[in-house]
């Protein structure tokens, strides 16, 4: 063996021997992972709130809409949610004419409903 390849090898030799570091970045991976997970977890469940807010304004604006016109302003508020909304979905005319759309926010990890967000709207009646 070459004089050069064994100096390589007893300087790689002295660095792990001084290094009782050797692993560490490893551990703390793995460590951070569930932390990691939990964050992804929480974001999704923010997005999954924010969309239900939107769209809760959306069914609202339709729903009035329909009954301003003198349709069904529950299958007008179905009609623009995606069905795994459309669960959740409770619509009620006032009294006053507009209409209020209550929707169940989903919750991202275990299929249950976190809280309900209440939306209401109106429109004049149209001739």
């Amino acid at each position: 063996m070459p004089a050069s390849v064994a100096r390589r090898r007893a300087g790689r030799a002295a660095v792990r021997a001084r290094s009782p570091e050797r692993g560490q970045a490893t551990v703390e991976l793995v460590a951070l992972l569930p932390l990691v997970g939990l964050l992804v977890a929480f974001l999704w469940q923010a997005l999954l709130a924010g969309e239900t807010i939107w769209l809760s304004g959306t069914a609202a604006r339709a729903a009035a809409r329909a009954a301003a016109l003198g349709a069904d302003p529950a299958a007008a508020a179905r009609a623009v949610l995606p069905a795994r909304l459309e669960r959740g979905l409770r619509v009620r005319r006032e009294g006053d004419g507009s209409v209020t759309v209550v929707l169940a926010v989903p919750a991202a990890v275990g299929g249950g409903t976190l809280a309900a967000v209440t939306t209401r709207a109106a429109f004049g009646a149209q001739r």
